[in-house]
């Protein structure tokens, strides 16, 4: 990848964090994101698998770039413009809504939890 990223972009917001963002017309909605180091949208598997990512496209349009699983996504959530964001790309601006939990998906309280480094002494 050169120094410079000369790929057309558009705009992206996550309704609930105000969070805008530019992702590339060739790129997923997730990977525009995740590109850039921004927070917002749910990471899982990137690949469509798990469904962490779904959202809701509010305003503008997307391509599908791979295949959305009816076990994330009903057809009646995809006629009410529900997707995943790893499995899209943006073909205009677009205003998404996150669906489901909002969450940061990896918090540092978790990560401590699962791995406590301290003990406690009586000193």
């Amino acid at each position: 990848m050169s120094l410079f990223d000369t790929r057309p972009k558009v705009s992206v917001l996550v309704e609930q964090t105000g969070e805008r963002y530019p992702c590339a017309t060739t790129e997923s909605l997730l990977q525009g994101m995740l590109r850039l180091g921004r927070k917002g949208i749910p990471v899982g598997c990137v690949n469509g698998g798990c469904g962490v990512c779904k959202v809701r496209i509010v305003e503008g349009e997307v391509q599908q770039l791979g295949p959305v699983s009816r076990a994330h996504v009903s057809p009646e959530e995809h006629a009410e413009g529900c997707t995943l964001a790893c499995r899209v790309a943006p073909t205009s601006a677009v205003r998404l809504q996150v669906i489901g939990k909002f969450e940061k998906p990896f918090s540092r309280g978790h990560a401590k939890s699962a791995n406590p480094t301290t003990t406690e002494r009586g000193d």
